[in-house]
């Protein structure tokens, strides 16, 4: 499993927004809200980032102090997921929390959303899964620090993803932690 380091590397501009010491998220809760564990290099990100937008196109859901019920509930209940799966459109994936069900870690500006397969049992095996806008389903065996690595070392190639997709030198902003 990579770490965050790797990723801070390829994208130095997200290290201005790494927090001193950790953001103090209770995956006790989370994990009991989600009913699932969740990937360790993911937690390792979301200990040190707020929520993510990588080059104003890829937004990296995070969970926020405080509201760690609200983030496993949208993560869990993807409306356009859930459609596509009644539609019989999910190409053989299947929502979570059913067992191997996608479960959302991020969504890109143009539509396009980016999951895990909760399968096998560890989370730190679970592959990314990648719904295009486009239509176009696929699947990495890496997990979300790793796969992101790949798409901004331009060693993964994402199909159905927009032309300038990674864009060179891509600026990442920091949202805010506030919850009002």
């Amino acid at each position: 499993m990579l770490r965050i380091e790797e990723l801070e590397t390829v994208l130095p501009s997200m290290t201005r927004w790494r927090v001193h010491g950790e953001r103090g998220v209770n995956w006790a809760l989370l994990e009991a809200e989600l009913g699932s564990a969740l990937p360790s290099d993911f937690r390792s990100l979301a200990e040190a980032y707020p929520v993510l937008v990588i080059g104003g196109f890829l937004t990296v859901s995070v969970p926020r102090p405080g509201a760690e019920a609200l983030w496993a509930s949208e993560s869990r209940e993807d409306e356009v997921l859930h459609d596509l799966y009644e539609r019989g459109d999910t190409h053989g994936y299947i929502p979570f929390p059913q067992p191997g069900g996608l479960l959302s870690w991020g969504e890109s500006h143009s539509g396009d959303s980016f999951y895990w397969r909760t399968s096998p049992a560890d989370p730190d095996a679970w592959p990314v899964v990648v719904r295009g806008d486009n239509g176009d389903w696929s699947e990495f065996p890496v997990g979300a620090v790793e796969f992101l690595t790949g798409v901004y070392r331009r060693t993964i190639h994402v199909p159905g993803m927009p032309r300038d997709f990674p864009s060179d030198s891509p600026e990442v902003l920091g949202l805010s932690d506030r919850i009002d």
